[in-house]
Protein backbone atom coordinates (compact mmCIF):
# COMPACT_ATOMS: atom_id res chain seq x y z
CA UNK A 1 0.00 0.00 0.00
CA UNK A 2 1.34 3.44 -1.02
CA UNK A 3 1.94 5.48 2.36
CA UNK A 4 3.40 8.91 3.86
CA UNK A 5 5.83 10.59 1.22
CA UNK A 6 4.24 8.65 -1.74
CA UNK A 7 3.26 10.48 -5.03
CA UNK A 8 -0.20 9.59 -5.38
CA UNK A 9 -0.65 7.77 -8.73
CA UNK A 10 -1.65 9.33 -12.10
CA UNK A 11 -5.18 7.89 -13.00
CA UNK A 12 -8.41 9.48 -14.84
CA UNK A 13 -11.56 7.43 -13.85
CA UNK A 14 -15.63 8.45 -14.96
CA UNK A 15 -17.26 9.75 -11.43
CA UNK A 16 -20.86 10.44 -10.64
CA UNK A 17 -20.98 14.14 -9.25
CA UNK A 18 -24.88 14.99 -9.84
CA UNK A 19 -28.04 13.31 -9.99
CA UNK A 20 -29.69 15.64 -12.61
CA UNK A 21 -30.16 14.07 -15.91
CA UNK A 22 -27.83 15.16 -18.31
CA UNK A 23 -24.93 16.10 -15.29
CA UNK A 24 -24.73 13.14 -13.51
CA UNK A 25 -20.73 11.77 -14.86
CA UNK A 26 -17.91 13.54 -15.29
CA UNK A 27 -14.02 12.45 -15.69
CA UNK A 28 -11.88 13.13 -12.64
CA UNK A 29 -8.30 12.92 -13.34
CA UNK A 30 -5.28 13.38 -10.65
CA UNK A 31 -4.96 17.05 -12.13
CA UNK A 32 -8.44 17.71 -11.48
CA UNK A 33 -7.86 19.63 -8.06
CA UNK A 34 -4.07 19.86 -8.41
CA UNK A 35 -2.13 21.82 -6.31
CA UNK A 36 -5.35 21.61 -3.59
CA UNK A 37 -5.59 19.41 -0.30
CA UNK A 38 -7.27 16.13 -1.18
CA UNK A 39 -8.81 13.48 0.71
CA UNK A 40 -9.45 10.50 -1.08
CA UNK A 41 -11.39 7.59 0.22
CA UNK A 42 -12.07 4.06 -0.59
CA UNK A 43 -14.75 1.72 0.19
CA UNK A 44 -15.66 -2.21 -0.91
CA UNK A 45 -18.85 -2.12 -2.43
CA UNK A 46 -21.83 -0.08 -3.34
CA UNK A 47 -25.52 -1.54 -2.08
CA UNK A 48 -23.82 -3.02 1.46
CA UNK A 49 -24.62 -1.39 5.03
CA UNK A 50 -21.17 -0.32 6.14
CA UNK A 51 -20.28 1.75 3.15
CA UNK A 52 -23.03 4.07 3.10
CA UNK A 53 -22.58 5.27 6.92
CA UNK A 54 -19.29 6.27 5.98
CA UNK A 55 -19.92 8.14 2.85
CA UNK A 56 -22.74 9.98 4.02
CA UNK A 57 -20.61 10.83 6.87
CA UNK A 58 -18.05 12.16 4.33
CA UNK A 59 -20.90 14.03 2.57
CA UNK A 60 -21.97 15.97 6.08
CA UNK A 61 -18.61 17.02 7.23
CA UNK A 62 -17.60 18.02 3.40
CA UNK A 63 -17.97 21.91 3.96
CA UNK A 64 -15.89 21.48 6.82
CA UNK A 65 -13.48 19.42 4.75
CA UNK A 66 -13.97 22.55 1.84
CA UNK A 67 -13.36 25.17 4.88
CA UNK A 68 -9.80 23.76 5.44
CA UNK A 69 -8.92 23.82 1.27
CA UNK A 70 -9.56 20.31 0.63
CA UNK A 71 -11.45 18.48 -2.11
CA UNK A 72 -13.08 14.96 -0.59
CA UNK A 73 -13.23 12.38 -3.69
CA UNK A 74 -14.39 8.55 -2.69
CA UNK A 75 -14.78 5.51 -4.67
CA UNK A 76 -14.70 1.88 -5.16
CA UNK A 77 -14.46 -0.50 -8.36
CA UNK A 78 -17.78 -0.59 -8.28
CA UNK A 79 -18.91 1.38 -12.32
CA UNK A 80 -20.13 5.19 -12.44
CA UNK A 81 -23.73 3.32 -12.87
CA UNK A 82 -23.85 1.43 -10.55
CA UNK A 83 -23.01 4.58 -8.08
CA UNK A 84 -25.41 6.29 -9.59
CA UNK A 85 -28.18 3.61 -8.67
CA UNK A 86 -26.98 3.50 -5.33
CA UNK A 87 -27.70 7.55 -4.71
CA UNK A 88 -30.58 7.80 -6.38
CA UNK A 89 -31.92 4.56 -4.13
CA UNK A 90 -30.06 5.18 -1.06
CA UNK A 91 -31.49 8.51 1.03
CA UNK A 92 -28.75 9.58 2.94
CA UNK A 93 -25.94 9.10 -0.64
CA UNK A 94 -29.02 11.58 -2.75
CA UNK A 95 -27.27 15.15 -2.41
CA UNK A 96 -23.67 14.16 -2.14
CA UNK A 97 -21.36 16.84 -2.77
CA UNK A 98 -18.12 15.22 -3.69
CA UNK A 99 -17.33 12.94 -6.79
CA UNK A 100 -17.94 8.86 -6.41
CA UNK A 101 -15.38 7.61 -8.35
CA UNK A 102 -15.62 4.62 -10.03
CA UNK A 103 -12.23 2.31 -10.53
CA UNK A 104 -14.09 -0.61 -12.63
CA UNK A 105 -10.64 -1.46 -14.05
CA UNK A 106 -8.73 -1.54 -10.75
CA UNK A 107 -6.22 0.64 -11.82
CA UNK A 108 -6.52 3.09 -8.82
CA UNK A 109 -6.74 0.55 -6.62
CA UNK A 110 -4.08 -1.47 -7.54
CA UNK A 111 -1.50 1.34 -7.74
CA UNK A 112 -2.78 2.12 -4.19
CA UNK A 113 -2.10 -1.12 -3.18
CA UNK A 114 -5.66 -1.58 -1.69
CA UNK A 115 -7.40 -4.53 -3.03
CA UNK A 116 -8.52 -7.01 -0.97
CA UNK A 117 -6.53 -10.41 -1.73
CA UNK A 118 -9.56 -12.79 -1.80
CA UNK A 119 -12.56 -10.05 -2.31
CA UNK A 120 -10.79 -7.97 -5.39
CA UNK A 121 -12.78 -5.20 -4.11
CA UNK A 122 -11.29 -1.97 -2.61
CA UNK A 123 -10.43 -2.15 1.12
CA UNK A 124 -11.56 0.75 3.17
CA UNK A 125 -8.06 3.28 2.52
CA UNK A 126 -8.20 7.00 3.14
CA UNK A 127 -5.35 9.13 1.73
CA UNK A 128 -4.49 12.66 2.83
CA UNK A 129 -2.88 14.06 0.23
CA UNK A 130 -0.92 17.27 -0.08
CA UNK A 131 -1.40 20.08 -2.76
CA UNK A 132 2.18 18.47 -4.01
CA UNK A 133 -0.17 15.01 -4.97
CA UNK A 134 2.36 13.29 -2.36
CA UNK A 135 1.06 11.07 0.49
CA UNK A 136 1.09 12.64 3.76
CA UNK A 137 -1.45 9.79 5.94
CA UNK A 138 -3.04 7.22 4.70
CA UNK A 139 -5.16 4.19 6.83
CA UNK A 140 -7.04 0.82 6.08
CA UNK A 141 -9.25 -1.05 7.83
CA UNK A 142 -10.89 -4.61 7.30
CA UNK A 143 -14.22 -4.67 4.94
CA UNK A 144 -15.98 -4.89 8.09
CA UNK A 145 -15.11 -1.99 10.46
CA UNK A 146 -16.07 1.54 9.26
CA UNK A 147 -13.64 4.40 10.12
CA UNK A 148 -13.62 7.46 11.56
CA UNK A 149 -14.42 10.38 9.69
CA UNK A 150 -13.83 13.62 12.27
CA UNK A 151 -10.48 12.07 12.71
CA UNK A 152 -9.38 12.16 9.17
CA UNK A 153 -10.89 15.99 9.40
CA UNK A 154 -8.50 16.87 12.63
CA UNK A 155 -5.46 14.77 11.07
CA UNK A 156 -6.21 16.90 7.69
CA UNK A 157 -5.69 20.04 9.80
CA UNK A 158 -2.98 18.63 11.76
CA UNK A 159 -0.91 18.15 9.21
CA UNK A 160 -2.03 21.60 7.37
CA UNK A 161 -0.85 23.53 10.62
CA UNK A 162 2.92 22.58 9.93
CA UNK A 163 3.86 22.36 13.53
CA UNK A 164 4.35 19.85 15.72
CA UNK A 165 0.88 17.95 17.09
CA UNK A 166 0.50 16.32 20.59
CA UNK A 167 -2.11 13.12 20.70
CA UNK A 168 -5.79 14.35 20.21
CA UNK A 169 -4.72 17.79 19.05
CA UNK A 170 -8.01 19.87 17.88
CA UNK A 171 -7.32 23.44 16.07
CA UNK A 172 -6.49 26.42 18.39
CA UNK A 173 -4.83 24.00 20.62
CA UNK A 174 -1.41 24.57 21.59
CA UNK A 175 1.22 22.93 19.85
CA UNK A 176 4.61 21.47 20.51
CA UNK A 177 7.81 22.46 20.89
CA UNK A 178 11.32 20.75 19.79
CA UNK A 179 14.43 22.26 21.78
CA UNK A 180 16.27 19.84 19.74
CA UNK A 181 15.15 20.79 16.88
CA UNK A 182 14.95 17.45 15.85
CA UNK A 183 11.24 16.65 15.82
Amino acid sequence: MLTVGDKFPEYALKAVVNREPGKEFANVTDKTYAGKWQVVFFWPRDFTFVCPTEIAEFGRLNKDFEEAGAQVLGGSTDGHYVHLAWRNEHPDLKDLPFPMLADEKRELTSALGILHKDEGVALRATFIIDPDGVVQWSTVHGLDVGRNIPETLRVLKALQSGELTPCNWETGEEVLTDPTGTA
